[in-house]
Order: structure tokens, then sequence, then C-alpha cells
């Protein structure tokens, strides 16, 4: 083992979760930067390290020190104190102020911002509000310290940390001591499996109660996120026993504990006799969706609405003409409380939905649109020309308080129409039908065909399942959509024929063969950088690659970084993990964020990084949104996201690989979900082998849902 001192020049890798880093730094002796490598504790530009630890020749990257111990200690010297305040780890000082601040107190900077920061007032450009930053941030990063030398003890990542400490501040220790199962409970990003981690560093007993308990939580939420909206009994047990290496006996005792606690909910089910595990939210959600359809459907219409000649007046009004079955879903609507109505591209949705509000407004009807996502709402927008929010703006969600629009404060209006309902999960759909008064008419417009929603449920094919409900299903594809490859392709795919796949100077559906996924990977990069801006005149940003699968050499997560390198390359900006995130990138919100206002899916580009305040801007649809360095694990790279995450989108120009390694992905619905996305271009690469087996494949997967039995039940009771 060899002792080296060396001071932080630059950071090339950090894992989030296991603290794994490659780090340039410069030590005495040696007049090139060193390398070294190895488990260590969150570490910034200009820190001073002690390390012990082995040299090694690696074969890829040359001669590296691998640290075995890593100590961090304050700089001394004048040179790495400016490089320590300027690395961005205090707010309000970036390498601007850390110049000015080394210059005026020397190497005795680091006792001024500790024992006397009134002092900074005396430097250029330092207020008493940046001092006041200054403090707060020092004395943060001091008690950061404290809990971090704790937990990274206890295989606690720096982001963890850091996450732990916002949370419980300075009785972050206690409860991580006391209970450390409550930080799955607590914080997002933190699982259960970091929780365990922590536990069995601290003695915890794999038998002990608290431990069963978080761990078949986990697992139900693992299953949620699978789309289901309870375990069966008999599935929960068997992986949660697998999880926590117990037997099913000791952990179907927990679960008794847990029922009678009313920590989750059960429920038999009709087809089987076995017994639904709900957690609360999903139980009652069910309920109370099914009930409020019932309550809905069922209370009588206040609209007095004229019927006689309704069709010429539509036509001559919109300049449209409207075949019989689009008629249907006209006066079904003005007939009925509740309508869906369903079809694929090209089958005239927007423009029945055009005739529906056409004939509401000669009603005097007080119209509301709303769609799930951001993009959806306004691409609703522009074909209305009215206003359509997002399902969450529709219902005021205002943190902590959480929706503002309920039944004690419902919306205001006649008819609600919602757009994209099959992206709708059931809590969201659920807290919707709450905020609908009874006199309301609710009309739910999407294409059942499609991928279900991301979260858990698939409410869409549920309300139709039921049967409770008039629907109506648009099939015939228009004139004007024929001339579309993209569109008859789509169609062609759902009905399970393979795509033409002719190509062809004038087509907007193109097919590149290319059987190896690395080849693949390069081909599709060519064509965002490159081939498609060049023949369209687009941007690369413009272009969105869809990936059936997040993993692999044409997973999202690779391509989004050779898109990057390839469109957006650089060094500024900030880095988590392997990925580094840059002004100008494109990247996504991965979950809902009620304090941002920005939900999962929601696309923005990057305005900016601000190192000195640790801060990176994003720019969500012309709304500017600041995330603190600890939150960027909540955005992902976008240049490629995966088909479910699309969902409600369009882009103009559309890449798509599809592959033999994509095996376990390669379904109907998942290949004609992402086909539609496209608006004017879409190029498939890959392999026609797995394309013919997804177009065969039709089978979709069964979420655990009991939301159309309950729809009927509620009927038959009321």
């Amino acid at each position: 083992m060899e002792a080296l001192r060396c001071i932080v020049e630059r950071i090339t890798y950090q894992n989030e979760k296991n603290g794994y880093s490659v780090i340039r730094c410069r030590a005495k002796d040696y007049r090139e930067l060193i390398t070294v490598v190895g488990m260590m504790p969150e570490v910034h530009v200009g820190s001073v390290l002690s390390l012990t630890g082995k040299w090694k020749l690696d074969p890829k990257f040359g001669r590296q020190f691998a640290a075995e111990t890593v100590e961090e200690t304050l700089p001394a010297t004048v040179y790495g104190i400016e490089k320590y305040l300027g690395s961005g780890l205090i707010k309000g000082i970036g390498p601007k102020f850390a110049k000015r601040i080394v210059s005026a107190f020397g190497e005795d900077t680091l006792r001024i911002i500790e024992e006397q920061p009134e002092e900074l007032l005396k430097i250029n450009g330092i207020g008493p509000l940046r001092v006041e930053r200054i403090k707060k941030s020092w004395a943060e990063q001091r008690e950061i310290k404290n809990i971090m030398l704790f937990l990274q003890g206890h295989d606690v990542s720096t982001s963890h940390a850091t996450k732990i400490f916002k949370t419980y501040g300075e009785n972050s220790i206690a409860v991580v001591q006391e209970n450390p199962y409550r930080l799955a409970d607590d914080i997002w990003g933190i699982g259960f499996h970091t929780a365990d981690t922590i536990a069995r560093k601290l003695g915890f007993d794999q038998t002990r109660p608290v431990r069963l308990r978080s761990g078949l939580l986990y697992t139900i939420n693992k299953l949620s996120e699978e789309g289901h909206c309870y375990a069966t009994r008999e599935l929960l047990l068997k992986v949660g026993s697998a999880l926590l290496d117990v037997k099913e006996e000791l952990l179907s005792a927990t679960l008794d504990e847990m029922i009678l606690a009313e920590d989750v909910k059960t429920e038999e089910i009709p087809e089987t006799g076995e017994d639904a595990i709900y957690l609360p939210p999903f139980f009652f959600s069910e309920i109370g969706t099914a009930r409020r359809l019932r309550e809905i459907f069922s209370a009588p219409k206040q609209l007095t609405l004229k019927t006689e000649g309704l069709e010429s007046r539509i036509r001559q009004k919109t300049s449209m003409a409207y075949d019989e079955t689009q008629m249907k879903a006209i006066r079904t609507a003005l007939e009925s409380k509740i309508l869906i109505l369903t079809g694929g591209p090209g089958t005239g949705k927007t423009s029945t939905t055009r005739g529906i509000i056409t004939a509401f407004r000669e009603a005097g009807a007080r119209i509301l649109l709303a769609a799930p996502t951001g993009r959806a709402a306004k691409r609703l927008s522009e074909t209305t020309g009215m206003e359509a929010k997002t399902v969450h703006r529709l219902l005021e969600v205002k943190p902590p308080e959480g929706y503002q629009r309920n039944e004690s404060n419902p919306l205001e209006g006649d008819v609600l129409i919602v757009d994209e309902c099959s992206m709708i999960d059931l809590l969201l759909m659920h807290n919707l039908l709450k905020a609908v008064p009874d006199c309301m008419t609710l009309i739910l417009v999407g294409d059942v065909d499609q991928l279900p929603s991301v979260g858990a449920g698939n409410v869409l094919r549920d309300v139709i399942d039921s049967g409770c409900f008039p629907v109506v299903r648009l099939t015939k594809i228009f004139r004007q959509a024929q001339s579309s490859r993209i569109i008859t392709n789509a169609h062609r795919i759902n009905k399970g024929q393979m795509p033409d796949l002719s190509n062809g100077r004038e087509s907007d559906f193109f097919f590149v063969e290319q059987e190896d996924a690395e080849a693949a990977a390069g081909e599709i990069v060519d064509l965002i950088k490159t081939r498609l801006p060049a023949h369209y005149r687009v941007s690369p940003r413009d272009i969105q690659v869809l990936s059936p699968m997040q993993r692999g050499s044409v997973g999202a997560a690779n391509l989004n970084q050779m898109i990057q390198e390839a469109v957006n390359p650089g060094e500024t900006g900030f880095r988590r993990g392997g990925v580094q995130f840059r002004t100008r990138d494109k990247v996504m919100q991965i979950r809902n964020n009620y304090e941002k206002e920005v939900f999962n899916g929601d696309i923005g580009i990057v305005e900016s990084t601000d190192p000195e305040e640790r801060e990176l801007t994003v720019n969500f649809e012309g709304r500017s949104v600041s995330y603190d360095i600890s939150e960027l694990d909540e955005l992902v790279l976008a240049y490629a996201v995966t088909i479910h995450k699309s969902q409600g989108s369009e882009y103009p120009i559309v890449v798509i690989p599809i592959l033999m390694s994509h095996y376990v992905m390669l379904q109907r619905n998942l290949v004609y979900t992402g086909v539609t996305r496209a608006k004017k271009v879409l190029v498939l690469v890959g392999a026609k082998k797995a394309l013919a087996l997804a177009v065969r494949n039709s089978t979709v997967r069964k979420r655990n849902t009991l939301l159309a039995l309950r729809i009927r039940r509620s009927f038959e009771a009321f």
C-alpha cells in the first residue's frame, strides 16, 4: 500500500449509486496529472485528498492509482483554496468570486468564511444577500460532511446522503439509526434495497417486522410500476420471500398484521377466488372511479340541445363532411352524459371532436378541454382553436395541499373533453372525476390500441370493457390520410400485417435495414446529425429517437450519450453519474414534481448551467424551471426516449430502432404506438425479422385491475 496526497483538478466520472469515481489530480513529485480510481465520497475540484492504495496499469486507460482509503481535508494552499471554492461547492461562490476572495484573504480564506463571513462584504460585488447565501451553504456543507461520514460508512452514496440531509436536516443520523426503512417511504430515489443495505450495516435483524413490512410495500410498489393496481397474495408472498430471504409463512403473518392495520387493503378476485392485495390509494381510486363514472352518467342532462337539422348546421359551420359514424359520435355526445370516442390515426378523431365542440357551442355550453401532457394539450389547442390545459393544470395542483379542484371545489363548465385518455392512469383519473360535477358531460377521446398508461391501471380499456357507456370506434381512414404511408402502415401493423417497406422518394415512411445493433446505433446517429437535417432542413433537436428499451446498444440510454456527443459536444455543465448535462441539451422530467409544475414525460431544453449557484435551468414549453444539482436525478437526456415515455406526444420526424436485441419488448401495440408518434417522417432502423416478430405478437400483457368489474357492480347496485 502506498500513501498519496493530491488536489483534485478534474472529475472524469462519478457513479451516484455506489460512489465509484475516476478523477484527475495534481500530486507532488508528478509533473503530469495522475488518474485516481475507486470508491470515494463526493469530491469537488480543489478538494485535497489523502489516499492509500496501489498503482495499477489498466490496458485501456494506462497507469492509475487505485484508492483503497480516501480522506478529504481542507486545502491549505492559496491555489487549492481557490480551486475548492470555485468548484461550485458553496452556493454564491463561483470561479470569479473565488478568485476575488482568495486574492483578498489568501490562506486565511476558509477561516474568514467560517468565523467572520461579514468580512466578505469588503469584496467587490458581494452584498448582504450573497453573504447570507454563502453562510447558509457553508453551514449546510459542514453538516452534510458529518452526516456523509456516517452514511458512507454504511454504503450510502453522496447523492442519497444529500437528499437525506435535505429531508431530515440535523435529525438525519437519528432517523437513519432508528428506522432506515423510512428512507424508502419518505425520499424519492431511495428504494428498499438502499434502505436494506443501511439497515444490515446497522445490525438490523432480517426478520425484524419493520423490514418485512417495508419489503412487502416495496414489492407491491414495484408491481404498480409495471401497471398493476393490485398483487395477488400468492405472488406477493412468493416475490417478497425471495427479495427478503425469509420463509413465506413468516411473511404471511406480517401481511395479515398489515391488513389488520389497514396498511394494505384486500379483496377477493371473483374469477379465481384469490386475494387481491392493494395499496390503499389504488384500492380507493378503483372504487371512487367506478362510483363517479356511474354518478355522472346517471345524473340528468341540464343542457337543452336542438338535434333537428344538426348535421347540416355542423357541416356549414365547420366546412367539413362527416360520415355516419362520426355523426353518430356527435349525436351521442349531445344525448349521453358520457361518451368514449376511440380510433387510430387518420380516422377523424380530431375533426369529430371539433364537430362535438361546434354542436355544444351552438347550445351555449361552457366547454373545457384537457389532455394528460403539455404537448398533447398544446396540440389539442392548435386543432380546436380553444384553450386546452393539462389535467394537472385543470385540477390546479398546488403542493403540498394537492389538487385544488375536487368534490368540494368542482370544475365550472357544462362539458369536459379529455384527449389522449389511453395515457391517464388510475390515480389521475380518480382525481379528475372527483372534480367533475354530476351535471357535466364527459367525453373521453383516445386510441385504445396504443400502449396503456405508464402509471398503474388500464383505465380507457377498462371503461370500454365495462360495457356500461356508449363507445364510438372510428375505423375508416379518410382520403387525405390515405396518402400518408405512416398512417396506412400504422393500421396495417394494428391489424397484424407487415407494413409497406418499399421506401421511395415521395414516401414519409422509411426502413433502413441493419441487423447489427452497434452498426444500427451508428446509423441512427448519422441520421440525426447529418442526413435527416440536411434533407428536411430541420435541427437535430426536432428529430426524436424512440427506442423499445432503455438498455443495450440501441437502448435510449446509450443512444442519448452517442447523440449528445454528436450534436452537442463539450465539457461544461453538470455531471450526474455517467451523464453530463450541457446547455442546449434536450432533457426529460421522469417524475411528477408538483412544486416545479413539471410532470413525468415533459421534455425541455437546458437553458443554462450555473456552477456558482449549483443550479441548472430547463425551458419547458417557454417556462424556465431551475434544478439544484442534487435534483438532477429527476432529469434524463431526451434525444432518445422509450416508446412508453413518448405517449401523447407527436414529433415531426421519428427514428425507431427495432432489432432482435429488443426481443422481450417486441409487441404489436409497442410498435404501433411508436409509429403513430410521427407527424411527417418515420424511419425504422433494424431487422425485418424483428419487425415481423413484433407485428405478429398481439399479446398484450394483462394488468391486474378490477375497474371494469367495479363499474358493472356499481351500476347493478344502483
